[in-house]
């Protein structure tokens, strides 16, 4: 079975016994002395870093937007799902953000320390007039600040 990490399994010690892979994004944010002697563990146990195709990457933007966690999933985050779309295989991570675009993908997940998420499909609201908007920011109307939430407009 194939399985992408994400940079959250580079900090403990966990067994997998899968055939891995992870992106150069999160080889990057690896920069304490664990992470990287983790790192180099894996490696040796055949690790592979691979870029995920442009495709992938655009699918997993827009699926941030349908579930309303374009605001909340990194670069990084994208280039994880997105290589775990191109390969088919399963993601390991703690973020509940990856888990719920991965689940809007079909993207199977396998947590390591936390309980799993439930799916979400986000809104946005003012905090002002109650007004729903697609992305946070500043309320046009009434000047409000516009948060995420999980209530259904209707």
């Amino acid at each position: 079975m194939k399985s992408v990490l994400d940079a959250s399994l580079f900090f403990i010690e966990y067994p997998i016994f899968d055939e891995l892979f992870t992106t150069p994004s999160v080889v990057e944010e690896l920069v304490d002395l664990r992470s990287k002697g983790r790192y180099e563990s894996l490696l040796v146990q055949g690790l592979r870093v691979t870029t995920p195709t442009p495709e992938s990457t655009k699918k997993v933007f827009s699926a941030s937007q349908r579930t309303g966690d374009v605001d909340k999933i990194s670069e990084t985050d994208i280039d994880v799902l997105a290589l775990a779309l191109d390969l088919g295989a399963t993601i390991y991570t703690d973020d509940f953000a990856v888990q719920n675009v991965a689940h809007e993908l079909g993207i199977m997940i396998h947590t390591i320390q936390l309980k799993q998420a439930k799916k979400r499909v986000w809104k946005y609201r003012c905090c002002g007039c109650g007004k729903y908007y697609r992305t946070s920011g500043e309320c046009p109307i009434c000047g409000s600040q516009i948060k995420r939430a999980i209530k259904d407009p209707h």
